[in-house]
C-alpha cells in the first residue's frame, strides 16, 4: 500500500474466555490499539496493574494520520520507554516559518533555550509510532493485548462493566472494574453509551498529500498563506521519516473530495509548488474535514473516556495526539492508586475536571487558528490578510498571526490538587505547572532532571550544601522514603536532594545542578521544596523543608484528606 512502509500483521490469538479458562474479572480493560490506548494499557501494566487491550483490527494505523509529536509526549513516551526510538525515527524540529504570499513574514522557536533533553517536536508517521507501542506492549506480562476482538455492547455498572466482544471464533463476554474507552473520534462505546459530544464541525475542506522525494529543505515547519503557487488558499508542508513529505493543502469547502484526490488533479498542484524539475511520488493522498468538539465530562462512573473519543481538534497546533497522549499521562497513575486502594474513586473525578479544561484550551486555541487560517467572511479575509502584511515589520502583528498555535502541555493551577503557594516564589513552576526540564549530574555521568523522576510521587529538595543538612533533617527525610515504601495503603514517594554541590548524602539519591538550569528554571534557593506529581505536575513548594506539610499536601494531591 505504501513505498516506504510494509504495514505488520498482528496474530490473533483464541482468547481464554473462548478456551475453557475459568471466567475472571479484569482489574481495567483498554478499548483501542491506537497510540492513546496503548500508551494508557503500556503505562498501567508497567507501573503493575493487569490490563487487557482490545481492538478490532490486527494491524497498524492505515494512511496518513498523526505526524507532529510535542515535547511533553515525547517526555511522556520516555517514561513508558518509547521516547527515543521516536526521535531516532522521527525528524526533529524547533523552528516553524510563515510566509505570505512569497515573502516570510513571522517565524518562532519552540525552544529557544538550550538543555533540555527533548526537541520543541518530532515529525514521525503514525503508524510507526504505534508499531513502537506494540513492541513495548508484548514486552509486558501483565498485558494481554487482543487483535480482532471488537466490542459490539457495553453494560456499565456500579462497580464495572460487562462487554459483548466480538471474535473470529464467536463472541464472549469480559467483566472489568474499570474500562478505559480509547476506540477514537466515531467512538462506537460512546455511541452505544447514548453520550453526547458537542462541538462544530468546520466547512472547510484540505487534502492531505503524502510525497517521498530527496530534498534538502530544512527540519523546519512551513506554512504559506496565498501563495503563488495555491491563490487564495493556505498550504503546509512537514517533513517525516523516510524522506516522506506531508502537504496540506487547502481547497475549500465547495470542492469534491473524490475529484480532488485522483493524481490527475494532485500531481499538478504539488509540481506548482515543487517546480517541474523536482521528482517525487504520491505516497498516499486523502481530503479530510475536521471539528472541534468535546464531550461534557470524561469519566461516567468506572468507563473513562481518553483521546479522541473524548475530544477532537482541528489537526493545526498539533493537538489531538499530543493531548490524548497528556490524557493518558493524567489518568494512569490516578487509577493505579484507586485500582490499590490508595486513593478513593473521587481521585478519578479530577481526571476529568484536570482534563476537561485542558481539552477546552485546545478548542480555544484551535478554533481560533482555524478562523484565522479560514476566514469565513470578506471583512475577516481583508483583517487577516493586513495581520499578514503587517508582521513582515511590526512585532505587535506577528503575535496576531496565527499558522496553528502549537502543542503545549496546560498549566492546571486551578486543580484542587494543588496545595497553594505560602510563600514567594519566581518563574513557571506554580503548582499545577508541568516540570521543566534540566541537565543532571550524577555519579560521573550527565543525566537529565525529567528522567530521574514521574510515575510516583517525587520530593524535590534543593540544598546548597547536602552535607549541611541537621540529622532531625535527614532522620524526617528518610522516614519520608521509609513510609512511603512500606506496606499498606502508603502512597509510594522517593526523596531526592538537588544540589550545585558534586557531595554525597548518605541514604538518599543526590542530583548535582551543574549548570545552574534547575535553581534558575525552579526559582530554588537553599532549603527550597517540591512535590512533584507522578505525571510530573508540580503539586506544591516551599521555601522550607516541613514534613507535616508533605505529608498534607500528598494527602490533598490523591484525595486522601477525609
Amino acid at each position: 500500500m505504501l513505498s516506504t512502509y510494509q504495514y505488520p500483521q498482528f496474530d490473533y490469538v483464541r482468547p481464554p474466555e473462548q478456551s475453557g479458562a475459568d471466567k475472571k474479572r479484569y482489574p481495567v480493560v483498554v478499548v483501542g490499539a491506537g497510540p492513546v490506548g496503548l500508551a494508557a494499557a503500556i503505562e498501567l501494566a508497567q507501573s503493575g496493574v493487569p490490563v487487557v487491550l482490545l481492538d478490532d483490527d490486527d494491524t497498524v494505523s492505515v494512511g496518513s494520520r498523526g505526524v507532529c509529536y510535542a515535547k511533553r509526549a515525547l517526555e511522556v513516551l520516555d517514561r513508558i520507554g518509547l521516547g527515543q526510538p521516536c526521535v531516532d525515527k522521527g525528524v526533529s524540529w524547533n523552528v516553524g516559518r510563515t510566509f505570505f504570499r512569497e515573502q516570510e513574514v513571522y517565524n518562532f522557536n519552540l525552544l529557544p533555550q538550550p538543555d533540555h533533553k527533548r526537541p520543541g517536536m518530532i515529525n514521525l508517521q503514525q503508524y510507526y509510532l504505534e508499531e513502537f507501542e506494540i513492541k513495548r506492549a508484548q514486552e509486558l506480562p501483565n498485558l494481554d493485548l487482543r487483535f480482532k476482538n471488537k466490542v459490539v455492547s457495553v453494560a456499565p455498572q456500579g462497580d464495572g462493566a460487562t462487554l459483548q466482544v466480538e471474535t473470529p471464533d464467536g463472541i464472549y463476554s469480559i467483566e472489568t472494574d474499570w474500562l478505559v474507552v480509547a476506540d477514537g473520534a466515531r467512538s462506537n462505546i460512546r455511541r452505544m453509551m447514548a453520550l453526547d459530544i458537542e462541538g462544530k464541525i468546520f466547512k472547510d475542506r484540505f487534502l492531505i498529500a503524502d510525497v517521498v522525494m530527496k530534498a534538502d529543505f530544512p527540519h523546519e515547519r512551513w506554512f504559506w498563506f496565498d501563495p503563488p503557487f495555491h491563490p487564495g488558499q493556505s498550504v503546509l508542508l512537514h517533513r517525516q521519516a523516510d524522506n516522506v513529505y506531508r502537504i496540506d493543502f487547502q481547497l475549500g469547502w465547495d470542492a469534491d473530495p473524490e475529484e480532488e484526490k485522483k493524481p490527475e488533479k494532485v500531481i499538478p498542484r504539488i509540481k506548482a509548488m515543487l517546480g517541474d524539475e523536482r521528482e517525487f511520488e504520491l505516497e498516499w493522498v486523502s481530503v479530510y474535514t475536521f471539528q472541534c468538539r468535546r464531550m461534557n465530562a470524561f469519566t461516567h462512573g468506572h468507563v473513562l473516556f481518553v483521546g479522541d473519543a473524548a475530544h477532537q481538534v482541528s489537526p493545526f497546533g498539533a493537538r489531538g495526539a499530543n493531548s490524548g497522549i497528556q490524557d493518558t499521562d493524567n489518568l494512569c497513575w490516578k487509577l493505579k492508586l484507586v485500582v490499590e486502594g490508595k486513593a478513593p474513586p473521587e481521585l478519578l473525578d479530577t481526571y476529568s475536571e484536570e482534563r476537561v479544561f485542558a481539552a477546552e484550551e485546545n478548542l480555544l486555541n484551535s478554533t481560533r487558528s482555524t478562523d484565522f487560517i479560514t476566514p469565513k467572511s470578506k471583512t475577516s479575509l481583508t483583517f487577516r490578510n493586513a495581520v499578514l502584511s503587517l508582521a513582515r515589520e511590526h512585532a505587535f502583528a506577528r503575535a496576531l498571526v496565527n499558522s496553528g498555535r502549537l502543542s503545549v502541555p496546560s498549566y492546571l493551577t486551578e486543580s484542587r490538587l494543588n496545595t497553594p503557594d505560602d510563600g514567594s516564589f519566581a518563574g513557571d513552576m506554580v503548582p499545577g505547572a508541568p516540570m521543566d526540564d534540566a541537565p543532571m549530574h550524577q555519579a560521573d555521568q550527565d543525566i537529565w532532571l525529567l528522567d530521574q523522576v514521574g510515575q510516583r510521587f517525587c520530593l524535590l529538595v534543593y540544598v546548597n550544601d547536602p552535607a549541611s543538612l541537621s540529622l532531625d533533617a535527614l532522620a524526617q527525610l528518610k522516614g519520608l522514603v521509609s513510609a512511603a515504601s512500606g506496606s499498606g495503603s502508603a502512597i509510594a514517594l522517593d526523596v531526592v536532594l538537588v544540589s550545585p554541590a558534586p557531595t554525597v548524602a548518605a541514604g538518599l539519591t543526590l542530583l548535582q545542578d551543574h549548570t545552574g538550569r534547575f535553581a534558575e528554571r525552579f526559582d530554588a534557593q537553599d532549603g527550597t521544596v517540591y512535590l512533584i506529581r507522578p505525571d510530573q505536575h508540580v503539586a506544591a513548594r516551599w521555601r522550607a523543608f516541613d514534613a507535616a506539610q508533605v505529608q498534607a499536601a500528598l494527602a490533598r494531591a490523591t484525595c486522601n484528606l477525609h
